[in-house]
């Protein structure tokens, strides 16, 4: 089993990368706290491939870098 990883750890060492963090544990607010990496990289699409191959039941994606500028986020729920 992968060694559940909190989310300090998790963006010390990632940083810049995508990551696929499976059974994500959340506070109130949904932001995640820990997880178990699951897959990581630079390149995002890689990361939502790599996601529809593993088909894990609860997930989160998180992108561990800087934003360039402009950058929009649009949420769906």
């Amino acid at each position: 089993m992968e060694k559940v990883l909190p989310i300090t750890e998790i963006e010390a060492q990632f940083k810049g990368e995508w990551v696929l963090v499976e059974d994500p544990q959340t506070n109130q607010s949904f932001e995640v706290q820990s997880g178990i990496v699951r897959y990581h990289s630079k390149d995002r699409d890689e990361v939502y491939r790599e996601a529809v191959k593993l088909r894990p039941r609860r997930f989160a994606m998180l992108y561990l870098g800087s934003l360039p500028k402009g950058t929009a986020i649009v949420l769906l729920l």
